[in-house]
């Protein structure tokens, strides 16, 4: 599986549950099981690797900010709902953690930035197609800490002058 195609499943998927992530991990378990185990591996290694890649103190402060407030469980459910949301959101906050207050359409405080069934969706196919838990990946580690310079999340001016166009849109009153 390259990575269009795995874009591709995500797209899809995120399209026919209509946005909400747990039908969208639903989805993605039924889709995958269609696939061969080693298909399904790839698309794990896939989303391993934007997981990591998301680990920054930027992406989380702009959780922070979107989510008004981001512990460590909830940034990570936040990444997997983040690649859930498709390639063009993801690298936009990526590159530019700011830009998702134009990325994102409607937000929904109850229904997204929370993927964490998204997480499991390849390791769920995986082993109802092997009876096997899924093996090591073979990518490298995430990372223990973030990578960048760390946010106080307490400070709410600095974080409103470090993500205006987020605090404008989803903390201020």
């Amino acid at each position: 599986m390259d990575e269009t195609e795995f874009w591709e499943l995500v797209d899809a998927t995120r399209e026919a549950a209509g946005g909400d992530p747990e039908e969208q991990a639903d989805l993605l378990v039924e889709r995958l099981l269609q696939l061969d185990p080693e298909m399904v591996l790839d698309f794990a290694r896939h989303f391993e690797a934007r997981y990591n890649r998301a680990y920054t103190w930027d992406l989380w402060g702009a959780a922070w900010v979107l989510l008004d407030g981001a512990s460590d469980d909830a940034f990570d459910f936040f990444r997997c709902w983040l690649i859930g949301q498709g390639r063009e959101a993801y690298e936009g906050a990526v590159h530019a953690p700011d830009s998702l207050a134009d990325l994102l359409n409607d937000f929904d405080e109850d229904l997204d930035g929370d993927g964490e069934e998204l997480g499991y969706a390849a390791d769920e196919a995986y082993e109802q197609l092997t009876g096997a838990v899924a093996p090591d990946l073979g990518i490298p580690p995430a990372a223990s800490e973030p990578a960048g310079a760390p946010i106080d999340f307490e400070n709410e001016r600095a974080l409103a002058e470090r993500y205006p166009r987020l605090w404008e849109r989803f903390r201020e009153d």
